[in-house]
């Protein structure tokens, strides 16, 4: 690994972060992994990643993080979808994250960067829904409207500069290997198990496996081109009701019980008391009326033609993977339940 082209990983000690590391010395990639705050390094036992402290709100350290790398694989944002100050704390981190993420890039020396964008940044008006839609119009929600102008962002300011960019959009990450804090999608799960979904929100998921994605960002910077962006997610999505489901019939013992079906305004009225609870605990809701109005019947369907053509991406089925993630949540309680 000594004379391998050096990689650095933002955000690794996140769950796409992580597995990234994981794949990438596996393949023998000298790795380079940022964190904010180095206590925690359980993530990281066994690993033999060089281990650095930055934040891409801070050009400095991510300049320093970023010396003598040849690929930057840009992970690290702010994955959530509520905040008490949604700008502040999601939209303006992002945005700021990618400039002084490219800007550090450019005085590092970066050959190419693999920047981590999300389904959220794609047109959902035409089914399947495909790279060449363009951007999300639905600008209800700054976790998206961070996805969207930052991809827009970092394709514009990587042309500037002179450093080759590929983009990938991964959907709802599930799978081994993972800590604690659980993801948002994860944490869905544990829902689920918790029986803790009482009502059917018509909200769908397109799952993928974690490592599907990572092995899929790995050949971004292999085969990638230049500009383009990459769907690294499954063709059809999933609702509760399925996943209670699998669920049900997989630990028959926790006594699972299927959501309710209940009246459209029933939902919204239940949405609408879970954000008043939201914001007098000041933490995030369990279900929010934008979240309704946004996901409830949405269909994230997806033509991955374009990342299996040119990267190679071979996802693992939908309910494989949501089996496969189930069964390692029941077997990790002490960590997740």
């Amino acid at each position: 690994m000594e004379n391998t082209p050096l990689s650095l990983v933002t955000g690794a000690n996140g769950h796409l972060g992580n597995n990234l590391i994981r794949t990438l010395l596996n393949k023998g990639i000298n790795v380079r992994a940022s964190v904010r705050d180095l206590s925690n390094t359980l993530p990281f036992n066994g690993l033999k990643a060089e281990l650095v402290k930055a934040d891409i709100t801070d050009k400095k350290s991510m300049v320093n993080a970023l010396e003598g790398v040849h690929t930057f694989y840009a992970v690290g944002a702010s994955f959530k979808l509520w905040a008490k100050d949604p700008v502040k704390e999601i939209y303006d981190v992002n945005m700021d994250g990618t400039r002084l993420c490219i800007e550090a890039a450019k005085e590092a020396g970066v050959k190419k960067i693999v920047y981590v964008s999300s389904i959220a940044a794609l047109d959902y008006t035409q089914l399947p829904t495909r790279e060449s839609n363009g951007y999300n119009p639905d600008r209800r929600n700054w976790y998206y409207n961070s996805k969207n102008d930052g991809e827009k962002l970092a394709f514009e300011l990587s042309a500037k500069h002179g450093i080759e960019l590929v983009s990938v959009m991964p959907s709802a990450m599930i799978g081994q290997t993972a800590f604690p804090p659980l993801s948002v999608s994860y944490g869905i799960l544990k829902l689920v198990l918790n029986k803790e979904i009482p009502v059917d929100t018509k909200i769908t998921l397109n799952w993928v496996d974690v490592k599907d994605v990572a092995e899929g960002l790995y050949q971004a910077a292999q085969k990638g081109r230049n500009g383009e962006r990459y769907i690294l997610a499954n063709e059809q999505c999933m609702g509760i009701q399925e996943v209670t489901a699998i669920a049900k019939e997989l630990f028959p013992e926790l006594g699972i019980k299927m959501p309710a079906s209940v009246p459209k305004g029933l939902l919204y009225l239940i949405a609408w008391l879970m954000e008043i609870n939201g914001k007098i605990k000041g933490q995030a809701p369990l279900l929010s009326v934008t979240d309704l109005s946004m996901f409830s019947g949405l269909q994230q369907n997806f033509d991955i033609s374009k990342a299996r053509t040119e990267l190679g991406f071979n996802p693992k089925p939908p309910r494989q993977i949501v089996v496969e993630s189930l069964q390692y949540l029941m077997n990790n309680k002490t960590l997740f339940l």
